[in-house]
């Protein structure tokens, strides 16, 4: 499964320019918990968070420690720049974490956890904007039906990806736990597609009992492995 496939098209989104309080009542009537910061050709210039904006709430002067005024003294510092803030661009976060449309879920879901964030601006190689996928987006994929993961493991992963046949394979998704069976025809191959089913959105666990074919024609079993 690709971003493009899970990605919000229709997106909301705010200019540099734009007022703070007009940017956070955004927010608050649409009930979501960040806008694209783009420019007059969609281009992804930075990304307004609450966390921005909740910034100048939270971090008064006063409740700064003393080595942190010195280092904001000249009124030009990022924190002085957060405070001090009063449109959109004084307060939005840059660069912007983006995506492209054909990476995999699996990546979205990555960079979202290591980098600590709740969406992703969809972008064109010339970083214009396509879309947003959001950590509520991959919630929703993790939920697809037994059926979907299966028809996604058949053609995504043992067909387009390793090129294999999955008529030659036995594949049982119950509750998200997916147990494979068959023939393949090297060990590489049976050691690939549990480690390539275990990514795809949806899949709790997977059993591998995978055999393989080896060079001289006979048939050598896979210990079966267990992939979490």
């Amino acid at each position: 499964m690709r971003v493009k496939d899970l990605m919000t098209r229709e997106v909301l989104t705010v200019r540099t320019g734009t007022p703070l309080k007009d940017a956070a009542a955004l927010l608050a009537e649409h009930r979501i918990s960040g806008l694209p910061v783009v420019d007059d050709e969609r281009r992804v210039l930075g990304v307004l968070s609450e966390g921005d904006i909740l910034y100048k709430e939270s971090e008064t002067p006063e409740r700064r420690g003393f080595f942190e005024r010195l280092l904001t003294a000249s009124g030009n510092g990022p924190l002085e720049l957060k405070l001090a803030a009063r449109t959109v661009g004084e307060a939005m976060s840059a660069p912007a974490l983006t995506i492209g449309p054909r990476r995999s879920v699996t990546e979205a879901a990555t960079t979202m956890i290591d980098e600590g964030v709740n969406r992703l601006p969809v972008v064109d190689h010339d970083e214009r904007l396509l879309g947003i996928i959001t950590r509520a987006d991959l919630v929703r994929a993790f939920i697809r039906s037994d059926e979907e993961v299966e028809r996604e493991i058949r053609e995504d992963v043992i067909r387009k990806t390793l090129w294999l046949e999955p008529e030659q394979l036995s594949i049982v998704v119950s509750g998200g736990e997916v147990e494979l069976s068959g023939q393949v025809e090297t060990k590489t191959d049976a050691e690939l597609l549990p480690v390539f089913v275990q990514r795809v959105p949806g899949v709790v666990g997977v059993l591998s009992k995978l055999r393989w074919r080896e060079e001289n024609g006979k048939h050598e079993p896979r210990a079966a492995a267990k992939a979490r």
